[in-house]
């Protein structure tokens, strides 16, 4: 089998560009797969329009192979691009069997997955909005909300500031009582100190975690948190490399980590898990893209022994999500089931996706007045 052509498309999703991919066979069969990657859209774009040549007349069914010759063609870097076709090339050869991708994973270690909910609470930064928001959440089956509750915080964070992120969080465990689980994001955006500090007024509300609460390369620094705190510390969303997962571990202080798949790769993510596994450490990847990804980290979650919860967008999305992309499976009373359709079970309608062309995004009041608070302006 041969990829004869790669086809892109930009899908505008009014928080951020949809990046697709999808690979031609000379057999006819196609893959698919996703290079959103994070804000940006046109870089990714590009890096994956100039891989192009490299792929025409490959054999797509041998993803990691295809996959190591784009890799040395970039120096060694990687790129949301070269995972996108590596995805497609996952998706091709497990069509070509005819089996669903966790068949080649090695089977099912979980039947369903345990999901918890992000992208819920868009609106005012408000203890109210967020306890009533958070209830609705949990009405519809979920057990478990993630939620950045730190404004436009960034280092350091004032003093009402504070009190207010502690009071949403106070809000919601009084509305919601103790069985459903709060995950703190942090985005990457406290000194030490100011983790330390805020993590210490956090613990009587029993946090599933905090997540990235300094900057993701200080790797010391987040240890440093976790050795202060009596919850866990979580990060590794933004490793590129094994050896980041590794070092982190090593220590034996933080036991759960986030790969990403869209960045890393189906592949390299799976050996993320295994360097998690001989650790001792439990994994629950990051997903911050379109519902393509709901599927592909299904596929990789349920087949491993050391998974912990998945993380999900999805029930907050535009309605015309569903008619984009179909095959994704959907979140119910808490929980999501890995799809038994060949590959990753997803296909993409064209015709929807021409209905949502690229648009600008801007992300600097997004970042600067709190994350998922509210839809970034268009234009």
């Amino acid at each position: 089998m041969k990829i004869i052509d790669l086809k892109t498309y930009v899908v505008g999703n009014p928080w951020k560009n949809w990046i697709f991919v999808q690979l031609f066979t000379d057999e006819g069969i196609t893959g698919f797969g996703e290079a959103t990657g994070g804000l940006a859209t046109k870089p990714n774009l590009g890096d994956v329009e100039e891989l192009r040549p490299l792929l025409i007349g490959e054999d797509p069914c041998h993803p990691e192979r295809v996959w190591l010759k784009l890799i040395k063609a970039r120096a060694l870097h990687r790129s949301t691009g070269i995972s996108a076709v590596e995805q497609a090339c996952w998706d091709i050869l497990a069509k070509s069997l005819d089996v669903p991708m966790w068949r080649l994973f090695g089977g099912k270690h979980h039947p369903r997955l345990r999901v918890y909910a992000n992208g819920w609470y868009q609106g005012p930064r408000d203890p109210v909005f967020f306890a009533e928001k958070a209830a609705e959440m949990v009405s519809r089956g979920y057990t478990a909300l993630k939620f950045d509750p730190f404004g436009g915080a960034y280092q350091q964070i004032d003093r009402d500031s504070e009190r207010l992120a502690i009071a949403i969080v106070r809000a919601m465990r009084e509305t919601l009582g103790d069985d459903v689980d709060l995950l703190i994001e942090a985005h990457d955006r406290f000194t030490v100190s100011t983790a330390i500090r805020l993590g210490r007024q956090l613990e009587e509300f029993r946090p599933f975690w905090m997540e990235t609460p300094v900057r993701t390369y200080d790797l010391q620094g987040h240890i440093e948190v976790q050795r202060a705190l009596s919850f866990p510390v979580v990060l590794g969303e933004a490793f590129t490399e094994l050896r980041q997962f590794a070092e982190l571990l090593h220590e034996r202080v933080i036991d759960i980590v986030q790969p990403e798949p869209q960045q890393l790769g189906p592949s390299t993510a799976r050996k993320a898990f295994a360097v998690a596994e001989a650790y001792g450490a439990l994994v629950a990847c990051h997903q911050a893209q379109s519902p393509f990804c709901t599927a592909m980290n299904a596929h990789l979650h349920c087949s491993i022994p050391n998974f912990l919860i998945q993380e999900n967008f999805d029930d907050s999305l535009e309605p015309w999500t569903w008619d984009l992309l179909q095959g994704v499976p959907r979140v119910e009373d808490g929980y999501l089931v890995p799809s038994d359709a060949p590959g990753w079970g997803v296909e993409l309608n064209e015709e929807e996706a021409r209905k949502h062309p690229y648009g600008e995004r801007n992300f600097l009041r997004l970042f600067e007045e709190g994350w998922e608070t509210r839809r970034p302006p268009t234009g």
